[in-house]
């Protein structure tokens, strides 16, 4: 045997002694927090967008705010991921909670659109690790066998950020001002950043000497926010096929082309090759790539559907994504919980799919002609379905890799989910843009939503975009039956075997 292997092997043994659920809870609750920032700052931001536009006076260029964010959070992901497994899990996630304070108190004291938008960039690089680290660190505490019922606990933030998001910053707005959905970053921030600094201390660590490819760090990130900008304005600012999206989608691959050259050129990639060679990995990720980046899709695209087809308000619409969020959580609990007890963990999530499949084609068939109580029920089956897949990805994910490869892998994976999602937001988005005739000039979701467009071309329009959440879903299938079911690790015993690779 290797002797790296063999350190590594007895490094296992000895440092991942097992944590009692004190300790377990007692982390969870500050990577909850950590995590809530993030999942928050979207949700609240959303419904405050128009006060923020009038009181800055620029509304035209309002989508930036959300914009900045998305570009540098997608973007530093994997390099998070990367450098929790060179410096350990504690110490990044820290300096991400400071980024994020920082941003915060910036975009707080923004004067002028344009510096909130450099605000809001800064947030993202704070807030972009939070989530794939908080996976990460669950993984750290917790064995794969039981690792799938504390991935409930993730999905339960991002429903009550759901939930409560779009209320606070309307209210907020409304009733106070703008800039207080930020500064109430800074207390929540100030606890998570408590709880988790002392907490984490007691972390198994699995970290090594790892070198920092920054040569590939930059490129992934030139890469992604080019990719990410021509998706953002493709349609919308620009007509798809303009010159400015064609040449950031072309400047978008070379350096993609340049980022494959450097992972296979660099002494020590920022993603390692054996976790792209990985099969379980490779399937699991474009699984709940497709699988969540669909979700996202629908998610962006139903309040349109709710305001131009069932003629609800816009309040009323927000609220119409109640059984797609909550249907998610449980699916997520329930197949999580099953984790722990099945041999054939994999069968939850396939027969989960097959209902959402099953509801969506439903959907497409009678959309516009469904009345919107057994529409918003069969949504909720729908997402229930989608949700049983969540936990299966991440745990199949984490358990194919070694321990000190964590990090990277599931940063990788969170990665490519986003990526998934921006490309299927923009597909919806040409569909409906595309079947209305419209030019993609200055229009956007809630031009949509001003009546503009007659019932029974958004109906058809919708079809479209049901079948293609159809397909998206079909295809998660069908890379989930791909992915390998491996037996999901229990012990240090079995833990180390992994590790030597029998």
């Amino acid at each position: 045997m290797d002797k790296r292997v063999e350190a590594t092997t007895h490094q296992a043994a000895s440092v991942m002694a097992p944590l009692s659920h004190e300790d377990i809870r007692s982390i969870l609750l500050g990577i909850m927090l950590a995590m809530f920032l993030a999942a928050l700052d979207q949700t609240i931001v959303a419904t405050a967008m128009p006060t923020i536009g009038r009181e800055l006076g620029d509304v035209a260029h309002l989508p930036w705010v959300v914009t900045s964010y998305l570009l540098a959070a997608t973007a530093v992901t994997p390099l998070y991921g990367k450098l929790a497994d060179i410096h350990g899990r504690r110490v990044v996630l820290l300096s991400g909670i400071v980024v994020f304070m920082l941003g915060s108190i910036a975009c707080a004291l923004a004067p002028s659109l344009w510096l909130l938008v450099v605000a809001r960039f800064i947030q993202g690089l704070g807030g972009g690790g939070l989530i794939a680290l908080a996976q990460t660190i669950v993984a750290d505490m917790v064995q794969p066998k039981e690792r799938g019922r504390y991935q409930v606990y993730i999905a339960s933030v991002f429903m009550a950020s759901s939930l409560l998001g779009p209320v606070l910053g309307g209210v907020i707005a409304e009733r106070l001002h703008w800039s207080v959905i930020f500064w109430i970053n800074l207390p929540l921030g100030a606890v998570a950043y408590m709880m988790t600094s002392s907490s984490l201390k007691r972390l198994p660590r699995h970290e090594r000497p790892h070198k920092l490819d920054l040569l590939g760090a930059l490129l992934i990130t030139a890469a992604t926010m080019t990719l990410l900008l021509a998706l953002s304005w493709g349609g919308m600012l620009y007509p798809w096929l303009s010159a400015p999206i064609g040449g950031l989608v072309l400047l978008s691959l070379v350096l993609w082309l340049a980022f494959a050259w450097r992972l296979r050129s660099a002494e020590e990639p920022l993603i390692p090759l054996d976790i792209l060679a990985n099969p379980v990995v490779r399937m699991g990720t474009i699984a709940a790539g497709f699988g969540m980046g669909t979700f996202i899709g629908l998610t962006i695209y139903l309040p349109v559907y709710f305001e131009t087809v069932a003629g609800l308000s816009a309040a009323s619409s927000g609220l119409g994504l109640l059984p797609l969020t909550v249907g998610t959580v449980i699916g997520a609990t329930v197949s999580g919980r099953a984790m722990t007890r099945l041999t054939h963990y994999r069968r939850v999530p396939v027969a989960g799919l097959v209902v959402a499949l099953i509801g969506m084609a439903v959907l497409t068939l009678y959309a516009g002609a469904m009345p919107l109580v057994p529409f918003c029920l069969l949504l909720g089956l729908v997402s229930l379905g989608l949700g049983t897949m969540l936990p299966v990805a991440t745990v199949s994910i984490q358990n194919a890799v070694l321990p000190h490869q964590l990090g990277t892998a599931t940063g990788t994976a969170n990665f490519f989910r986003q990526i998934g999602g921006a490309l299927i937001v923009a597909l919806f988005g040409a569909i409906i843009l595309g079947g209305i005739g419209a030019s993609g000039a200055g229009l956007s979701h809630e031009t949509l939503s001003l009546g503009g467009v007659d019932r029974a071309t958004m109906i058809l329009l919708f079809q479209y975009v049901f079948a293609a959440t159809f397909a998206g879903f079909a295809c998660a299938l069908i890379f989930l039956l791909r992915m390998k079911e491996l037996p999901l690790r229990s012990g240090t015993a079995q833990a180390a075997k992994a590790m030597t690779g029998d």
